[in-house]
């Protein structure tokens, strides 16, 4: 099957209560032994306003691996492209060192700079940049938040200075002193908005957003999945009222859940971005199995399982009298992208993503 339906799992019915369905990665124990090169891992899931030119999206992913004489950069691999046409908008899944994250990062900025063109863009997801969103998350033990704020704030200006005309704002560890949230920025920014106006918006970096290339996120946090689960309506009042119940403001919402109801292949889709959130999670009753959980500089975090996300989307969609057709968690939860990382830098796996074929696609 083609790398451009790839998701990590697409279940129907819904996923079970735990984690993401079983992979390589995700089989190996939590307390895997690793490398040094493991300890000192980052991955970026870099999003780019570009889904129905394939091999625009390919030439990006590839930036990121080669440099500009096509030589190959070492301890660099792209473990996953997810595209989706009617979003027109795709996710490249970019693991490095921390040393080494930031010129694979903005050299596959620096290509979606050069070939997406934002007044030519189309697609129902919002999105304010070519380079849309540019967020790095730690995966390795000797990682922690001043590391990867430091990297983010490096590409930040490398991408103003290397793409003259680019713009920036900062989020999470990378926006000092305040470490404001990707969701209040984004909302400060315009991006939730239908026509959002770029003459009103104060970038951190570069200078008033130019139509061409938009607003470009740049930051840092702990790992944020994103898990997108299809109603079988295409009634969007009804996933809104869904969306409005499950996201983590809401009275009895799912901690660290924000989403999006949006039209999706006649459909729609309950769009969730699954943040980590400090601690351990709740203690699980008999029937649930723990919160998956990781550390970042010694401190514990958790998320919510995507089959947690996908019951309660089921159970209130039922309510309406709605159906569940699918859910997917797009890329991978942040365990299983540790080890698959560690699996494709230690064999010098590079293109990582076409490998995937056999595996679930």
């Amino acid at each position: 099957m083609s790398p451009w339906k790839n998701t990590t799992c697409l279940l129907l019915p819904p996923l079970s209560s735990g984690d993401s369905c079983p992979s390589p990665g995700r089989r190996r124990s939590r307390n895997m032994t690793t490398t040094s090169m493991g300890r000192r891992l980052v991955t970026c899931l870099l999003n780019v306003s570009e889904a129905r030119r394939k091999d625009v999206v390919e030439r990006v992913a590839k930036a990121a691996l080669y440099d500009s004489q096509g030589v190959r950069r070492d301890g660099t691999a792209v473990l996953n492209i997810f595209n989706d046409r009617d979003y027109n908008r795709s996710v490249i899944t970019i693991v490095a060192t921390v040393e080494g994250i930031g010129e694979a990062v903005l050299s596959a900025c620096e290509k979606a700079c050069e070939l997406i063109d934002m007044r030519d863009h189309s697609g129902v997801h919002p999105c304010l940049g070519a380079v849309d969103l540019v967020p790095i998350y730690p995966l390795g033990e000797d990682v922690g938040p001043d590391d990867c704020a430091r990297e983010s704030r490096a590409v930040a200006v490398g991408l103003t200075r290397r793409v003259p005309g680019t713009s920036v704002f900062l989020f999470g560890w990378a926006d000092a002193p305040h470490q404001r949230a990707l969701a209040q920025r984004r909302k400060e920014m315009g991006w939730f908005k239908k026509t959002p106006d770029l003459n009103g918006v104060r970038p951190c970096v570069g200078p008033v957003p130019r139509q061409r290339f938009g607003l470009t996120g740049v930051g840092a946090s702990p790992y944020v999945m994103n898990c997108n689960v299809t109603i079988d309506t295409q009634d969007l009042a009804v996933g809104r009222r869904i969306a409005a119940a499950i996201r983590e403001s809401a009275p009895g919402g799912l901690p660290g859940v924000r989403v999006l109801a949006l039209p999706h292949e006649g459909a729609v889709e309950i769009a969730c971005n699954v943040e980590s959130v400090p601690g351990a999670g709740p203690c699980p009753s008999d029937a649930a199995a723990p919160w998956p959980s990781f550390s970042v500089g010694g401190r514990p975090y958790c998320h919510v399982p995507a089959g947690v996300i996908a019951a309660r989307v089921a159970r209130l969609a039922a309510g309406h009298g709605v159906a569940t057709r699918r859910a997917a968690l797009v890329g991978f939860s942040p365990i299983e992208c540790r080890g698959l990382a560690e699996s494709a830098l230690s064999r010098g796996v590079g293109e990582f993503w076409k490998e995937r074929q056999g595996v679930r696609m």
